[in-house]
Order: C-alpha cells, then sequence, then structure tokens
C-alpha cells in the first residue's frame, strides 16, 4: 500500500481494513481523511503547519480543564476511537464517523487516561478508564 502522508502501514494493526490512501484517493476507510484531504489540497508542508497549530490550539483546551499537555497528534480511524458516552438524558452518543481518519492522542496522567480527537470542524476531550471503558466527555468545541 502507499500513502499520501507517508504513513509506514507495514506495522499497522488496521492494515487489514485499510484499502490503501493512494488506492482509494485518500479514503482508506471509506470516510476522509484529514491528512490526504490537507495534504492533497495544500502539500505536506502546510499540513504539518495545520498539525502544529492545532496542537497548540488544544494544549491551550487542555490547559483550561486542568489536563496535561499533548505532545503530539496521529491520524486515527474513526473506528478505534469513536467511544459512546453517556449525556445527562441517559441516551449514549457516538460523535464521530467510524469511516473517517482524525488527529488525536492519549494523554496518560496520575487520575487516568485522557483523550484528544480533532479535524477541521472540532476538537474532541475525554477521559476514560482501561481500553476505553467509562468514557466521559469532558469538552468540545467547534472551530
Amino acid at each position: 500500500m502507499s500513502t499520501i502522508c507517508g504513513a509506514q502501514c507495514e506495522g499497522c494493526n488496521f492494515k487489514a481494513n485499510c484499502h490503501g490512501c493512494t488506492e482509494t484517493c485518500g479514503r482508506p476507510f471509506g470516510g476522509a481523511c484529514i491528512a490526504a484531504e490537507c495534504i492533497k489540497a495544500c502539500g505536506k508542508e502546510k499540513y504539518a503547519e495545520f498539525k502544529q497549530n492545532l496542537l497548540n490550539e488544544i494544549n491551550a483546551l487542555l490547559q483550561t480543564n486542568n489536563i496535561p499537555a499533548a505532545d503530539a497528534l496521529n491520524e486515527l480511524p474513526g473506528f478505534f476511537v469513536n467511544l459512546p458516552y453517556p449525556l445527562p438524558s441517559g441516551e449514549t452518543v457516538k460523535f464521530l464517523n467510524d469511516k473517517n481518519v482524525y488527529l488525536g492522542t492519549q494523554i496518560e496522567a496520575s487520575d487516568g487516561c485522557y483523550g484528544v480527537i480533532a479535524d477541521q470542524h472540532f476538537i474532541l476531550v475525554c477521559s476514560y478508564k482501561i481500553n476505553g471503558t467509562e468514557p466521559k466527555l469532558i469538552a468540545y468545541k467547534k472551530r
């Protein structure tokens, strides 16, 4: 498989579900890929700049919620990070598209794990226990 962003696919755990970035015109899981869209529109240098600006924005949001800063953002398939969040009404809701590829990271802290997922339209911050159990939505910010 060849990629648009330069990812190393050989060791990827999701390779069986991925149909290749170049082969699918930047839609490896059938949905939008933030990396492919940005690189095709503006180039790799602008994508790196976008990621850094997004990381800065995320860290500002994390700081206001007393969560340690994130070091980097990684491309992550939606199905891997699309947790079901309980709402005050008792309803459980997923906010992501399983077929899309987002930017995100996990932050391990003394009080548990935090997850951050983002794209060009939003930033989502959550907490959870081992293997994504007991997810809690901390912040959802439109960009």
